[in-house]
């Protein structure tokens, strides 16, 4: 499960490097087709937008972007697998954010 931003944020960054010559097109475009049969369901609760908020100024991050992804792990009383480090060690005090070596 992801927020709906997910996709709009996977989407920007393959473009990004592509764009910055750091990702041939074609497996940015590769990418963007896996991410479409992926399977993973994207998420909204009513209160996603106010959590991830909330979250935010707890965190003290001026954005809310990472705070929506932990938000809705919270929301949905589940762990958030990340592998953005710095995520997971500004989101250490909510004790559900693990890395893909945790599983």
């Amino acid at each position: 499960m992801a927020p709906p931003l997910l996709w709009s944020e996977i989407r920007s960054s393959l473009h990004e490097s592509v764009w910055r010559g750091d990702l041939p097109a074609e497996r940015a475009l590769d990418a963007l087709a896996k991410l479409a049969v992926a399977p993973i369901a994207s998420r909204a609760p009513a209160a996603l937008s106010l959590k991830a908020w909330e979250i935010a100024d707890q965190l003290g991050w001026a954005k809310t972007y990472d705070a929506e992804y932990l938000a809705l792990a919270v929301l949905l009383k589940c762990r958030l697998v990340t592998v953005d480090d710095r995520l997971r060690r500004g989101a250490d005090r909510f004790g559900i954010v693990i890395g893909p070596a945790d599983l």
